[in-house]
């Protein structure tokens, strides 16, 4: 078998169409085990969801007396003892999960997230397909059950907990839930997020996407890219980086960038090599996303935005598109990252380009200077020495 093995790997040549198709049976497998887990999570969620509008539509309190809940509660656990769903706490959490979505006005909205998750979350659109409609013989259980909404099945019970717990309103609650569909964020993440309260500091990068794409492609674009990018966890040596260096930062640690990058970016290679007009030319980092089904160019500037680099980024997206770009992959998308910018320049740099691009910029890029070594300390203590001299003698 070793031998096959050595043999085969021989006659192998991997290409770009190899990495690219290895990364999208690797996005699409987790999909494959999102339906099975979606299924079974969707029903219990749906029992839940079902549950609490019991609780409110029967009046439970008002026609059995307030202590009806833990009466309930006790009577679940005697006759499901190995269920630890039925405490007093999670009884009350569901009639809370239900209110909190209910209201005339909150149904709306939970209708239009809804519809913004079947339109632009590709990827799960098979998994909602899935998801079992949970029955009854009661006319009003069907109606509360009919109610309940496909994209909450995505979500653990634990996470909607903790959004109606620490969300003021439904907008920012479904921003939350979204955002840790899209993220696949888990409780601590969901947490952190919420604390870091990045629904009041979201902002759009700049980008020319409504302009140049067609929905929905356009808007999953605008859900893709940031404004900012957390560089935290990388490290240049000096305060006088340069682009390379910075390049250089970033991809030593490639599965951090693709973590802040978002999820559905697959890394195609850093200083890609394209051939132009007999020249050579190299794109600073580029990328696949699996959602848009399209190439992304990233180009790094450690500098304030010039007009001058949407151009040379306009050429590259150009370039991908006519080397690289294959006929079932939807246009290729620019991305310039650097240190500031003035918005009022980006969008005037956008004008009469019909290639998809954005700028946004980076920040907590750590600065480690470093120490000096034993040799050039004792060269410093050298020349010090001859100085003193020197200035002896005048």
């Amino acid at each position: 078998m070793a031998k096959n093995e050595k043999y085969i790997s021989k006659k192998i040549h991997l290409d770009d169409g190899y990495f690219l198709w290895l990364a999208k049976i690797k996005n699409r497998y987790p999909s494959a085990q999102l339906k099975a887990a979606v299924k079974v999570n969707s029903e219990k969620l749906a029992f839940n969801w079902q549950l609490g509008a019991e609780l409110v539509q029967k009046k439970a309190e008002e026609r059995w007396g307030i202590g009806v809940v833990e009466q309930l509660s006790k009577d679940l656990q005697n006759e499901f003892p190995n269920t630890e769903g039925f405490t007093i706490r999670n009884l009350q959490s569901m009639k809370q999960w239900y209110l909190f979505y209910s209201s005339l006005e909150n149904e709306q909205k939970l209708k239009q997230a809804v519809s913004q998750f079947e339109e632009y979350s590709i990827q799960h659109q098979i998994a909602i397909s899935q998801i079992a409609n949970y029955s009854t013989a009661n006319t009003k259980t069907k109606q509360a059950v009919s109610q309940f909404p496909n994209l909450f099945a995505f979500l653990g019970w634990s996470h909607h907990i903790i959004i109606i717990q620490k969300c003021k309103d439904i907008d920012e609650a479904l921003f939350y839930v979204l955002k840790t569909i899209e993220n696949n964020w888990s409780r601590e993440g969901l947490k952190r997020a919420i604390a870091a309260d990045i629904y009041h500091k979201q902002v759009s990068a700049p980008n020319n996407f409504a302009d140049t794409l067609v929905r929905p492609q356009s808007g999953l674009l605008q859900e893709i890219v940031k404004a900012n990018y957390d560089f935290s966890w990388a490290e240049v040596e000096h305060a006088s980086y340069d682009e390379e260096e910075l390049e250089k930062a970033l991809s030593n640690n490639i599965t951090q960038m693709l973590l802040e990058l978002g999820n559905g970016f697959a890394f195609m290679g850093r200083q890609r090599e394209l051939v132009i007009a007999g020249k050579t030319r190299k794109i600073d980092l580029l990328f696949y996303h699996i959602r848009a089904h399209c190439y992304v160019v990233v180009e790094l500037k450690a500098k304030p935005f010039e007009p001058e680099f949407v151009s040379k980024l306009n050429f590259y997206v150009s370039a991908v598109n006519n080397l690289i770009r294959q006929e079932e992959d939807n246009p290729t998308v620019g991305l310039l990252i650097c240190s500031d910018m003035d918005e009022t320049e980006v969008r005037w740099s956008f004008e009469g380009l019909q290639s998809p691009l954005s700028v946004a910029t980076y920040s907590g890029l750590k600065i480690t200077e470093l120490l000096p070594t034993t040799e050039q300390i004792k060269q410093r203590i050298k020349n010090l020495k001859l100085e003193l001299k020197r200035l002896e003698k005048l």
